[in-house]
This record gives structure tokens, C-alpha cells and sequence, in this order.
């Protein structure tokens, strides 16, 4: 039987892809929801095994939904699936009652391995956080980290095609509205993706999106 996965994610680019990608993995994505208030509507009526849940959403924020869904089903698994590797986020979901903390630049293979792990049971945290897991399974407490600007590395240039590629805008579009070559905005977004520490134009859009980034933040060219 296939595993049943209801997805909430505000950023539509991102949510249309992963359904996809989920879906020729042989995951059965039986709703895929753009706001929390739906999503919860959906996992009273659907009762998935598993639900996929973004951090951050305009209005209900991952943690709200999170909260709510386990008071609705306490035994309902959710899995975070996010761009942030803030230690206060893992532990607030984990405090809230979330099975997974996963992040959305990981591998698919690794995503759906994840998944059926989580629905068997296991309590699965990305790698680059697994020593914040032990510290919490030990009682640690964990000091909030200030939450600095992913994008203070960027130069003007490379925030302003950041801002241009959280709107879906391709290479060529890009290159047409700014004037350049495709081949520079090529070079600028690998240098986006690098500074980002991301491997998918994609994560650096929902990233853009869930930080608010504008492209007249910084100061153009």
C-alpha cells in the first residue's frame, strides 16, 4: 500500500514540484494545501499517514498548524519540511509534538526514505541537526541563536536576481529585464546557491519567499 502524505505548503512552485516528485517515487500525495487553515481541514477529512508541513506560512505559521493538528489527532504523525536549520525551530517542533524535522534541500531519494521511516514509527531529524536532537533526548536546554540574515552575503546584483527568481522567473527572462547575458545570470545564480549553502534554484526561491525578500530591499546596480 502506497504511504499517504497530505502536503501544506504556502509557496506553489515548491509544492506543485515536490507532489510531483513525491508521486513518481510511489508516495500517494492525497492533497496538497497552500495555508494552514485548509490543511487542517483537510487532515480531519482525509486522515493521512504522514502530514508534510512547512515551517513558515502567512497567517498560520508551521508550529500553529502543528499545534493544532496534534490537538485535533494526537496521534497524527507530522513532519516538518523546511528551510531553516535554527536550533530553536528543530526544538519548538520537536517540544510541539513533530515526528520529523526535515530539510527542503535534501536529496528525494533521502526525503522519501524519511518518510516511511517516520511512518513506521521513527522520530527522523536532518543530519545537520541530529547533535540538536541528542542534546534535547539528553535535556540539555537550548539557548536561542539570534536569527541573522541569510542573504547578508549576497551582493546587490545577486539579491536583486534572488528576488527575481522567487517570482518563477527563468534565466533568460531574467537576463532580458536586467539587461545581461544568460550566461552571467547563470554565474550569478550558482554564486546565489553557494553562498546559500543550497543545491536548487527552487529552495533559494521559497527561501526568498518565506524571509520576505523584496528585490528593492538592497541597493540596485
Amino acid at each position: 500500500m502506497k504511504a499517504k502524505v497530505l502536503l501544506i505548503d504556502d509557496h506553489t512552485l515548491f509544492r506543485v514540484g515536490l507532489q510531483d516528485l513525491l508521486t513518481r517515487r510511489g508516495i500517494d500525495v492525497i492533497a496538497a494545501i497552500g495555508n494552514g487553515k485548509e490543511g487542517l481541514i483537510q487532515v480531519e477529512k482525509l486522515r493521512p499517514d504522514v502530514v508534510l508541513l512547512d515551517m513558515r506560512m502567512p497567517e498560520m505559521d508551521g508550529n500553529t498548524v502543528l499545534k493544532a493538528i496534534k490537538k485535533q489527532r494526537p496521534d497524527q504523525r507530522v513532519a516538518m519540511l523546511t528551510t531553516s536549520a535554527v536550533e530553536q525551530d528543530l526544538v519548538e517542533s520537536l517540544r510541539n509534538g513533530a515526528q520529523g524535522y526535515l530539510l527542503k534541500d535534501m536529496e528525494p531519494d533521502d526525503l522519501v526514505v524519511a518518510l516511511r521511516d517516520i511512518i513506521a514509527g521513527k522520530m527522523i531529524v536532518a543530519n545537520e541537526l541530529s547533535h540538536v536532537l541528542a542534546r534535547v533526548v539528553q535535556g540539555e536546554t537550548i539557548v536561542p541563536e539570534e536569527e541573522n540574515d541569510p542573504f547578508s552575503e549576497l551582493t546587490p546584483r545577486e539579491y536583486e536576481i534572488l528576488g527575481l527568481l522567487a517570482e518563477g522567473q527563468t534565466n533568460k527572462v531574467i537576463a532580458r529585464n536586467l539587461g545581461i547575458s544568460d550566461g552571467t545570470v547563470k554565474l550569478h545564480v550558482k554564486a546565489i546557491l553557494r553562498k546559500l549553502k543550497i543545491n536548487s534554484r527552487i529552495t533559494a526561491a521559497v527561501m526568498a519567499v518565506e524571509h520576505g525578500l523584496k528585490k528593492s530591499n538592497k541597493n540596485q546596480y
